[in-house]
């Protein structure tokens, strides 16, 4: 046996104990380092804002406080709207299913002819073998339920602890990471920071103004139409639609369709119309206003982005990947050498004139005959 098989052995085996180990690890805090991406996000959407009030005197860990106060108030009371909206429309919509369910029964009576009663119908529900099922599994799930919301709150504080120290001690952080780069490579870092501040900043603030402007549309549309709880369904509306990518907007304008129905079902199709109108006029006139100077991403990219992010992170994936993208697009863009473009009639989307196929056919083959262009009398085929 040569003296450096067996070291080679140990050395192999130890390498792949290494990545198992890896692995595993990896596979065990994939969980913690989403949360800690969504947190240093997070801290970069905030940055602009704590570094004004930084700026201004204000001590860094108290403006990080004070923005990350307001945004939960903000959020706090968005969901106590919201909440009290749909326990109110829950509440009205059981006390008046009966009549619901009333006139549904009569319109089928009178249409086919039949003679179901609501009591007969209560009945058979009640004693569906499907009905007690689901009330089985149900009362069996709510301790998977709760363990789900605990979780999630976890979850949340988590991200928010890390967020706060991410954005309090950027600049300790940013020193920290520099102090183990050479010169040169911390001006890359600092500069690639810079970008991911402003483009993950100007991502959220762009949504943020489009967002009051939908809620804004949408609040009058609902005022006019007299639909319940109008401010909560525009601020719903708005932060749906431009938060949650792609089906944000057929999850915004689900809602307010569902309790327009409950007023009068014509009302739901107006604003089924309004939410459709309103969208082609955000793609093609406000988004590419307010987006032109902080995300500036072609949308095929911005789609394929959000369609990557998806299948790698789920719905964090989906948030993070157009300002993810941008950063990287911005950061690339200084290193890739740019040429004047030709003055070609193709750059611009028109045809070139050369004479057509049957010229360019003839200059072929006349190529092919010792440079003896082809006459116009030998071309007859």
């Amino acid at each position: 046996m040569p003296r450096w098989l067996p070291r080679a052995m140990v050395l192999a085996l130890a390498l792949y104990a290494c990545f198992q180990l890896g692995s595993w690890a990896f596979h065990q805090l994939i969980g913690l380092l989403i949360n800690i991406l969504i947190a240093f996000f997070l801290a970069l959407a905030i940055e602009p804002a704590v570094g004004r009030m930084a700026a201004r005197g204000v001590r860094r860990g108290l403006a990080t406080f004070l923005v990350f106060f307001g945004v939960l108030v903000a959020g706090a009371g968005f969901v106590v709207l919201l909440g009290s909206m749909l326990a109110d429309q829950i509440v009205t919509m059981v006390e008046d299913f009966p009549e619901y369910l009333d006139s549904v029964i009569s319109w089928v009576n009178h249409t086919f002819n039949t003679e179901l009663s609501r009591v007969e119908i209560q009945d058979s529900l009640l004693r569906s073998d499907w009905l007690q099922k689901y009330v089985q599994n149900s009362a069996t799930g709510v301790l998977d339920v709760s363990a789900t919301v605990l979780g999630g709150l976890f979850k949340l504080l988590t991200v928010l602890l890390f967020s706060f120290y991410f954005a309090a001690d950027g600049p300790r952080l940013r020193r920290a990471i520099c102090s183990v780069l050479p010169p040169a490579k911390q001006t890359e870092v600092l500069r690639a920071w810079e970008i991911a501040v402003d483009k993950t900043g100007g991502y959220l603030y762009s949504r943020g103004l489009m967002a009051l402007i939908s809620g804004a549309a949408h609040f009058v549309l609902l005022e006019i139409l007299g639909v319940p709880y109008a401010p909560a369904l525009a601020v719903w509306v708005g932060l749906v639609s431009q938060f949650i990518p792609t089906i944000g907007t057929y999850l915004a304008g689900a809602l307010p369709m569902l309790i327009a129905f409950t007023v009068d079902p014509w009302y739901a199709v107006w604003v089924l119309g309004f939410v459709v109108v309103y969208q082609q006029f955000e793609n093609y006139v406000l988004q590419p206003k307010l987006t032109a100077k902080t995300v500036d991403i072609h949308p095929a990219v911005a789609f394929g982005s959000v369609i990557a992010g998806t299948a790698l992170m789920g719905a964090v994936g989906a948030l993070i990947a157009i300002p993810a993208v941008a950063t990287l697009q911005a950061f690339l863009g200084a290193y890739v050498k740019r040429y004047d473009v030709t003055d070609d009639p193709r750059v611009h989307g028109h045809r070139r004139r050369d004479g057509g196929p049957l010229r360019r056919l003839r200059s072929v083959l006349g190529s092919k005959r010792d440079g003896e262009p082809l006459s116009e009398a030998g071309s007859g085929s």
